[in-house]
């Protein structure tokens, strides 16, 4: 059970990082927060609740197939502001500059429609 408590963690720890150490700084150095940092901001200390974090797109034209990342571009869920509860999605344009597929669409509707 240990294991797969710490692979979990190692995939989440994968999906939170978006597309990477390289990625991140670059938005930080134009002056951006990432999608997670932004929804930080917005919500509530500690409320924030993700779905679909380990998404990934389906496309396999023009070698996609080799370039997965779990949550694809944009980061979805529900917490609250000022203790009312909200649904929110914010795009990471760490991961394919926020370019849209349809997993991260489907993802997007959903958090919609659960608003």
């Amino acid at each position: 059970m240990q294991q797969i408590l710490e692979e979990l963690e190692r995939r989440r720890g994968r999906a939170k990082a978006g597309g990477g150490e390289a990625r991140v700084a670059a938005q930080h150095g134009k002056g951006k927060l990432t999608a997670r940092e932004r929804i930080d901001l917005l919500l509530d200390e500690g409320s924030f609740e993700e779905f679909d974090m380990f998404v990934e797109h389906r496309c396999a034209d023009f070698g996609m197939e080799a370039q997965k990342v779990p949550g694809d571009g944009v980061v979805t869920g529900w917490g609250t502001i000022n203790g009312k509860v909200v649904y929110v999605f914010s795009k990471d344009f760490t991961v394919f500059g926020g370019s849209l597929s349809n997993a991260h669409a489907q993802k997007i509707v959903k958090v919609q429609r659960q608003a």
